[in-house]
């Protein structure tokens, strides 16, 4: 296949709001090193950050990248050293790319490298109609699997490595936050064999949304409902076994510290916009284990994630909206209304 010399992409072309249709060379591959056809992307919540030009964009992001780090498609070529994937293959990616000096890396432990740089944060991205790709990080998927769900596997990746970061066998769970990846965590959830699985948030469009997801989930707003009295609901006489924190919010961080049972576990993936303050006496006297959660664990939570979906995990309905790249800015306007789930791009209509 001959391939094009120039490639339609999305740039963060200025330092203020919005992003740029422009024309790019095709990226040129290293020797370990894949060129995807990128096919579908989806759009992130940090995406919408530097869409936005926030103050976390300004201090991460450098005018002029390609952006987008939600994607699946086809291998386009290989590098000449590559082995494992070949053209033509259908294809998504962990958008971490990592270094090998590290002591982290060096034990496997690739994940909590501290040289690890971002798809389409630190290095172009996928909102492209070709993307580079280290072999490493490539993803191989079967010919069953939909091009749209490929496209949401990273954040779904995410959503798994905090699920199963704890056995949730016979557990009761909270999850605080419905975002895309809080609800995606209740879906793993109940998959994975927890007894009772609650999910909060303060936005009652995002909770019946969460109901065509994950529908054994039991979904409270806390400004409408007690929690205490919903445990007595489902029949919990203590406290949760396992906490899935995806708000940032300090109020539900609090509520699950005061719902856990002792010697509970909590799985933090949410991120504070600013810092906040935390009562260690409630961690220490409840002799609780909270674990920080960042991205998803290479390659353990990929092949959990596969497995999932393979036997029966079910995350369709977390798409809404689909739109042909073109009408990129359709798609971002639509995101900033927040009553969306996951939004797809077409790249094949560019």
């Amino acid at each position: 296949m001959t391939l094009p010399k120039t490639m339609k992409c999305l740039v963060k072309a200025k330092a203020e709001k919005g992003l740029w249709l422009e024309q790019r060379p095709v990226p040129e591959i290293e020797p370990d090193e894949v060129l995807i056809k990128v096919e579908r992307t989806a759009i992130c919540g940090t995406d919408m950050h530097i869409y936005k030009w926030d103050d976390w964009a300004k201090n991460n992001v450098l005018v002029g990248l390609i952006t987008g780090h939600e994607y699946s498609g086809h291998v386009a070529a290989v590098g000449s050293g590559v082995r494992r994937v070949d053209v033509g293959q259908k294809v998504t990616g962990e958008g971490h790319v990592v270094g090998n000096r590290s002591r982290n890396a060096r034990a496997g432990r690739f994940h909590l490298d501290p040289d690890t740089k971002g798809i389409g944060v630190n290095l172009p991205g996928a909102f492209a109609e070709y993307l580079a790709l280290p072999e490493f990080n490539v993803i191989p998927l079967k010919d069953d699997v939909p091009l749209e769900i490929g496209a949401i596997m990273d954040p779904l990746g995410n959503a798994v490595h905090t699920a199963l970061s704890f056995d949730l066998v016979g557990e009761d769970v909270l999850i605080t936050g419905a975002g895309p990846i809080g609800i995606m965590a209740a879906a793993v959830a109940e998959e994975a064999g927890a007894r009772r699985v609650v999910l909060t948030d303060i936005n009652d469009w995002r909770l019946e949304f969460a109901s065509k997801v994950a529908p054994k989930t039991r979904l409270v707003n806390v400004i409408n409902e007690n929690l205490r009295d919903v445990m007595t609901e489902i029949g919990m006489n203590e406290g949760f076994d396992v906490g899935l924190e995806m708000s940032g919010a300090e109020p539900a961080f609090n509520q699950m510290l005061d719902h856990m049972i002792m010697g509970g576990n909590i799985a933090m993936l949410g991120i504070p916009a600013k810092p906040f303050p935390v009562d260690f006496g409630k961690i220490v006297g409840k002799a609780l284990t909270v674990r920080g959660i960042y991205g998803r664990q290479m390659y353990e939570t990929w092949y959990k994630m596969i497995a999932l979906l393979d036997s029966g995990l079910d995350v369709s309905a977390m798409i809404t909206h689909r739109f042909e790249a073109r009408d990129f800015q359709k798609a971002f306007d639509l995101m900033e209304t927040g009553k969306t789930g996951k939004v797809i791009l077409d790249w094949n209509a560019i």
